[in-house]
């Protein structure tokens, strides 16, 4: 006798904190509402969020804050509260929704260059190592050697060069150069990234979404794309020569746009529906 396997549930594996019910709302922004015309009822959003296992108290804080934050604008409506996508959040979801569907988890065709900044900040500035590291490990950096900083992807030297321009870095300095040998290449790449972490992350990844029938599509998209949005801020996307053998990435890749395409209809069928009917939750 076999047992049915549960879909997982992103709220049963993390404690639904303020920052994950945060990070499942711009999931809904930029999955559900921009592509549907950029507003939603309240009471959408937390039947959505119920679904997530997210109570309905720190639903409408999370959508408060991200009021505040600039991200929606309330208009009432007798009782009910319609929110609508403020244009700098459009901006930024429409932009975070080209990385995230764009990203592979590796890199075919590499020149076999690596970019390299030198970028030593004093151990009493914790502030600016701080801004440095955020700003280039969102760009996909690794740091192999204190003051060091390096990634695969030649064609990220203009973007580098703007990043330490912000934050005026004046004393870094960047180079295009290529690996001739002294040294263990794959050893190098282990220091500058935890690949063996990122290969954990695929893994479960491909686990918690291998069934391919979802009995709630809605709630099971929002659950996928909140899984897969992680990984660019992650995975370094590093050129296969670079990686180790059997790497999951683009196996979840593949994964991920398959089950987004077989849910995705279904999802903003629900999602429509639930923002035609008032289900007596609308209050703001």
């Amino acid at each position: 006798m076999t047992t049915a396997r549960a879909e997982p549930t992103l709220s049963r594996r993390h404690a639904a904190g303020s920052e994950t019910v945060r990070g499942l709302l711009i999931t809904v922004l930029g999955e559900l509402v921009l592509p549907t015309g950029g507003s939603a009822w309240t009471s959408a959003f937390l039947d959505l969020l119920d679904r997530l296992g997210v109570e309905e108290k720190a639903g409408r804080q999370a959508l408060m804050r991200m009021a505040a934050d600039g991200w929606l604008t309330g208009e009432r409506h007798g009782r009910r509260t319609l929110w609508r996508l403020a244009p700098s959040a459009e901006q930024l979801l429409t932009e975070g929704t080209e990385r995230i569907y764009g990203f592979r988890g590796v890199t075919r065709d590499w020149d076999g260059q690596f970019v390299l900044v030198l970028a030593r900040v004093p151990e009493t500035d914790r502030s600016a190592r701080h801004l440095l590291r955020t700003r280039l490990s969102w760009i996909g950096f690794g740091t192999p050697a204190p003051g060091l900083w390096i990634s695969p992807h030649s064609g990220r030297v203009a973007e580098v060069e703007r990043v330490l321009a912000e934050a005026s870095f004046d004393e870094a300095r960047v180079f295009l150069a290529r690996y001739h040998g002294g040294g263990d290449l794959p050893g190098m790449i282990r220091q500058a990234w935890d690949v063996d972490a990122i290969q954990s992350r695929y893994s479960q990844f491909l686990a918690d979404f291998a069934g391919p029938v979802a009995a709630d599509p809605l709630a099971r998209v929002v659950e996928l794309v909140h899984a897969w949005r992680r990984f660019p801020s992650i995975d370094p996307e590093l050129p296969s020569e670079l990686l180790p053998p059997l790497w999951s990435g683009e196996r979840a890749a593949d994964l991920f746009a398959e089950r987004q395409a077989s849910w995705s209809a279904g999802a903003r069928r629900g999602w429509m529906a639930l923002n035609e009917v008032d289900v007596g939750r609308g209050a703001g």
